[in-house]
């Protein structure tokens, strides 16, 4: 037997509940913001930002998944093609929820729960950028290794640098001509 929710149900009985929840998203992602109780509000964050995520994903199976909690195609369609893209950036967090004050007929605490449609805070815009400009940065270096790996053999630069160190650093005779013997011993003595 699944281990039930914490805390009271929304209504008679889970199925209820499940309906509930679902109606409550729809309409949810249909208004961009719905007032309801707080604890309805609550119950139906977690549920509409897992539906959020599955919208950010855009594939056939997250589409089908959806489909079978809101039965409604037209918000279902712009939950993928407006509210999912939208929300890209954004690692979690999709809702807000503020309290406003209490219903008139039975006292019950009401909030507005809405979609957070503004932009990352500063310091998290800030972070995305700088983790974009470092992969762009990172990107172009790793690009020019592997080109140059690939177009210069390994055994060639191992012989061609000792070699050209050596030459220059060789003793110059009256003539202008480099002592060949000093060269080819430096040479010799980096082969082993």
């Amino acid at each position: 037997m699944p281990t039930p929710t914490k805390g009271a149900r929304l209504g008679g009985g889970p199925a209820h509940e499940r309906l509930m929840l679902a109606n409550l998203s729809q309409s949810l992602f249909e208004h961009g913001r719905i007032t309801t109780t707080v604890t309805r509000a609550k119950r139906l964050r977690p549920y509409a930002e897992r539906l959020i995520t599955f919208a950010k994903r855009g594939d056939l199976a997250s589409r089908r998944r959806v489909m079978g909690v809101i039965h409604d195609k037209s918000v279902v369609h712009t939950l993928f093609t407006e509210i999912g893209p939208s929300f890209a950036e954004r690692n979690g967090g999709y809702t807000r929820i503020t309290k406003v004050g209490i219903r008139k007929g039975d006292s019950a605490p009401l909030a507005v729960i809405e979609l957070v449609t503004g932009p990352l805070s500063d310091k998290q815009s800030v972070v995305a950028e700088a983790s974009k400009a470092a992969k762009r940065a990172a990107k172009p270096a790793s690009t020019k290794e592997k080109q140059a790996r690939d177009e210069a053999p390994v055994e060639s630069v191992v012989e061609e640098a000792p070699v050209e160190s050596v030459v220059e650093e060789a003793p110059v005779d009256a003539e202008g001509a480099a002592d060949e013997g000093v060269a080819d011993e430096g040479v010799a003595e980096d082969k082993k």
